[in-house]
């Protein structure tokens, strides 16, 4: 764009203008006259602002939720302050439980705060006492025992069924007996006192004692209003119903009874000791992540410190003592925090790289594109620092409204009580944003250097020198270190390895380009030739217009640009490909499969449901088998040692163990063993585990129900799909064999499918399937809770009380382990980045290309006169600007390759899968292809419309007479 007239913009240091003339404001004259330009400055301004700004508060709004999920899943139990203290001997009473309460309560709420409203707090006996009454329930012969509690506000949260509450005045000896202390006044639950055989007026006493023998009256009975709430949850112990007692292997009942604020001074004579209690629940909804060491220690002092020390003093208890579990629960979470940063920072430095990268390449572009206005500015009288003072003040015009108003929509859009982060990075992008036209007209306007030629070489080893340190840094400790928060240096290792990538490419690019001009040179047509001849000398975005300097070669700021988003995306594709991969393996490996149903015990599924569940839509592999948990091989060194017998077809098994990468085997091991002579020994495969204690030899096998079966040892597996832990004794043995000599493994008892098993059409055929005597009793009584299936784990979880053969699905157990908030936040704000950079990049194509729109245009035009058609003209134009972006597609894909190669096995998984495993991130082809495919697409579409755009310019405007381009 040439310069308006030197009057209508006069450099600071101009003459003074002529009387009666007033010159125009320069800022609005240079707004004016690019409103265009203007706008958009804007417009990017405000957009990398508001990325700025927006990213860290979705990063605290994501960790804030993740740690509360994760606390809120201990519960009650495991997030409150639990404080005791010696009972008073006499003068107990409710206002010094309260008092102490409130005292309690008031060095909460720096950091951390506690529900008032959820306190917990009385006092209760210190042991429980044995119930002498013989018509009460002793299932072994034990007589039951119980213990005394006085629960502030408890009748808020139960319902009288029967009787009433104890009273609020110490209760009469009966008869008026001088001497004889009244029985204290309880209630119990009314599930409690069925199982005990107590009812209202039961007089329960102790066992005699020398000095009285307290007795205990049950005035009333109660139910739990709501049996799940946290008011009867941890310390409360047996309030809602009777508690089993094991001693040995006799069974005995406990019991606890509420007293009333009438006996609550005499409690101690119950067990002779008393403590109070109070239980103060944090209120997990107000935990921040950002404050979490600030509240660890605050928890700490409060357990064991200097407010520990206060709270003793100011309430007089010389033996206060607080336990938690908030301590460890906090480290927990700092820890699973930092296994989850390197996914949850990557996108985020990926896109700031390539916002960085494009504020720059606009800055230098527009400094291009006014370059002869500045230098005749300069050759006016202008100085340097006043044209690079006015520079800034147009910017400020434009840059820092839009940035305020970005600041502002992402404050209101993303809330969160930590604004400084938000605050430091979007004036840190509003900064550089304001900056870079001026700084890079600033460098334009330098008289040259000597010895110039060298500062981009030095600058290039400087970054292949960070680089190599932050991969050998990786490579050492990891992306996040243990104990520590992750370095930005090693967050950042992808992104300088995209940054070498870009200027390496930087270089080579008009080298390769160059030859395949010359190798279209040679060739009849022109248009390859001048389009791949224009490439390799650079399109004039560097460079162009200044005197002296020609053409540099092509911009490497779009190139960085590409291979930053493609690095950074593929690296992160990559990552989250591993997770999932990572997180199905163990899916299947804790079901068996991709489907399982099965039986309880021994018990066989119904006839042909084993058949059916194989013909299913989506089933690959279909095994039923028989599974023995209760047998044992005999001729051990041990003499006996108790296994787990599988009874399969050896060609399916082998089959599933293959999918499931759990102890791969050649089924022809388990042959010979059809058709052979009761005598004969079977082939059998053992696990590593049970291996290790029989060498190779015959042995003796016995199912839990009877029967000898001989076998012969003929492979050893580290792992079964049917029983996968890696130190559990089995055998697998073939059908056939298994069928004719041991009783029942002619019915299979579980069934294990591959594929895309549908678990909802699959439990529906277990219901077609079930007979009509079993389903009405399963839909009249809940079926008893079955052990859980081999091998299910932690993560299948225990088997649904109401179906009769429990069905589980890998698809159910990757949603499980899915379902941490940390893991999805990380990914959300990962393919957030992702779709940012990806933007970021397109745009610095476009400038790219929007800079050299009239020289294109005007080059078009004049071919156009010498025949050049229409599509001949946009292939020229494809012809010049995809070898870039093909270059930086192919660079992009084969960097973020290196990247996965060199940074992933550093990364632990673990906590974004769910559950430990041991490998990193692997290396493959299909993310980090979508990744740099998806966005070479989306450039070579963008570059086509701007090709077809352009050929339509008129041939008349771009001729004009006295054109300067």
């Amino acid at each position: 764009m040439t310069t308006p007239p030197p009057s209508a913009t006069p450099p600071p240091s101009a003459a003074a203008p002529r009387s009666g003339t007033r010159p125009a404001p320069w800022v609005r004259t240079r707004l004016r006259a690019a409103r265009l330009g203007t706008v958009l400055g804007a417009a990017l301004a405000f957009v990398a602002v508001l990325l700025a700004a927006a990213l860290p508060r979705a990063q605290d709004r994501g960790a804030d939720q993740a740690l509360r999920s994760f606390l809120a899943r201990s519960g009650a139990a495991g997030t409150s302050l639990q404080v005791t203290a010696p009972a008073p001997d006499t003068g107990q009473t409710t206002g010094a439980l309260d008092g102490t309460m409130d005292q309690l309560l008031a060095r909460t709420g720096s950091t951390f705060h506690v529900e008032a409203d959820s306190v917990v707090h009385g006092t209760r006996t210190t042991k429980r006492e044995s119930l002498e009454n013989p018509e009460l329930s002793r299932p072994s012969g034990f007589p039951p025992r119980m213990a005394l509690l006085h629960v502030r506000q408890a009748e808020s949260h139960v319902k009288m069924v029967e009787g009433r509450w104890p009273g609020s005045t110490p209760a009469a000896a009966p008869g008026g007996a001088a001497g004889e202390p009244p029985p204290l006044q309880i209630v119990l639950s009314k599930a409690a006192a069925e199982t005990l055989g107590a009812r209202v007026g039961s007089v329960l006493k102790s066992a005699p004692r020398v000095d009285g023998t307290p007795s205990v009256e049950v005035v009333g009975l109660y139910t739990p209003l709501d049996g799940t709430e946290d008011f009867w949850a941890d310390n409360l112990g047996c309030l809602a119903r009777a508690c089993e007692n094991y001693i040995g292997e006799n069974l005995a009942w406990d019991v606890d009874g509420l007293v009333g604020t009438g006996d609550l001074d005499r409690m101690a004579n119950w067990s002779r000791t008393a403590e109070d209690f109070w239980r103060l629940p944090v209120d997990v909804g107000r935990l921040r992540a950002d404050r979490l060491d600030a509240t660890s220690r605050e928890i700490a002092s409060y357990i064991a410190g200097p407010t520990a020390a206060a709270l003793t003093r100011e309430t007089g208890r010389a033996r206060l003592h607080t336990t938690s579990w908030l301590p460890e629960q906090f480290e927990q979470a700092r820890v699973r925090t930092q296994a989850a940063a390197p996914l949850a920072l990557i996108g985020p430095a990926g896109i700031g790289g390539v916002a960085f990268v494009v504020l720059c390449l606009a800055g230098a572009l527009a400094a291009d594109r006014r370059d002869a206005e500045l230098r005749l500015l300069l050759a006016r009288g202008g100085s340097r620092a006043a044209i690079v003072g006015r520079l800034v003040g147009e910017g400020a015009v434009t840059v820092l409204p839009a940035a305020a108003a970005a600041t502002a929509l992402a404050v209101l859009l993303l809330p969160t009580p930590r604004l400084a982060p938000a605050l430091i990075t979007a004036a840190a992008v509003a900064l550089l944003a304001l900056l870079a036209f001026p700084v890079r007209a600033a460098v334009l306007l330098s008289p040259a250097r000597p010895g110039g030629r060298w500062r981009r070489p030095v600058a290039e080893l400087l970054v292949l020198i960070a680089t190599a340190a932050a991969v050998l840094a990786v490579r050492r400790r990891g992306v996040g270190p243990v104990g520590g928060d992750p370095d930005p240096l090693l967050i950042a290792a992808p992104l300088l390895l995209a940054l070498c990538g870009g200027l390496l490419l930087a270089r080579l690019q008009p080298v390769v380009t160059g030859w395949l001009a010359r190798a279209a040179g040679r060739r009849s047509g022109l248009v390859g030739f001048l389009g791949l001849a224009r490439a390799a000398r650079g399109s004039g975005a560097t460079g162009t217009g200044t005197p002296g300097r020609g053409r540099t070669g092509p911009s490497v700021l779009p190139m960085v640009a590409l291979l930053i988003a493609i690095t950074t995306g593929g690296f992160g594709a990559a990552v989250l490909q591993s997770v999932d991969s990572s997180r199905l393996g163990v899916a299947r490996l804790a079901v068996g499969g991709d489907a399982v149903i099965s039986a309880y015990g021994k018990s066989p599924l119904p006839q042909g449901l084993a058949k059916a569940a194989g013909e299913l839509p989506g089933v690959r592999t279909s095994v039923p088998l028989w599974i023995d948990h209760d047998s044992s091989v005999i001729g051990t060194p041990a003499g006996s040692t108790q296994v787990t017998v599988v009874a399969a077809d050896p060609s399916a098994y082998a089959e599933l163990s293959r999918v499931l990468g759990c102890g791969s085997f050649d089924p022809a091991l388990l042959a010979g063993g059809d058709g052979q002579s009761a005598d004969a020994p079977v082939p059998a495969l053992f696990s590593a585990g049970l291996a290790r204690q029989a060498a190779k030899g015959t042995y003796t096998v016995r199912p839990g129900d009877g029967g000898e079966l001989r076998v012969r040892v003929a492979g050893v597996l580290d792992c079964t799909p049917a029983h996968p832990a890696r130190d559990a004794a089995t055998v697998v043995l073939p059908t056939g064999a298994a069928t004719a000599l041991m009783g029942g493994a002619d019915h299979p008892n579980r069934w294990f499918g591959v594929g895309d098993v549908d678990g909802d059409r699959l439990r529906a055929l277990v219901r077609s399937k079930l007979p009509a005597a079993s389903a009405a009793s399963a839909a009249s009584t809940p079926a008893p809770a079955p052990a859980p299936i081999p091998g299910s784990g932690s993560v299948a979880g225990p088997a649904p009380v109401d179906e009769v053969y429990p069905v589980r699905t890998s698809a159910d157990a990757v949603a499980q382990l899915g379902s941490d908030p940390l893991q999805r936040s990380a990914q959300r704000l990962f393919w957030a980045s992702v779709a940012g950079a990806a933007g970021f990049a397109l745009l610095a194509v476009l400038l790219t290309l929007m800079r050299t729109v009239p020289e294109r245009a005007a080059l078009l035009a004049r071919l156009r006169t010498m025949g050049l058609r229409r599509r001949q003209g946009v292939a020229l134009i494809l012809a010049e600007t995809l070898p870039q972006t093909l270059a930086a597609t192919l660079g992009g894909a084969l960097v973020a390759a290196a990247a996965v190669a060199l940074l992933g096995p550093a990364i632990d998984l673990s906590t974004l899968v769910g559950t430990r495993v041991p490998d990193g991130v692997r290396l493959t082809a299909g993310p980090v292809l979508t990744q740099a495919l998806g966005l070479a697409a989306l450039v070579a579409a963008a570059v086509f419309v701007e090709a077809a755009t352009s050929g339509r310019r008129q041939i008349t405007t771009e001729l004009r007479a006295g054109d300067q381009r």
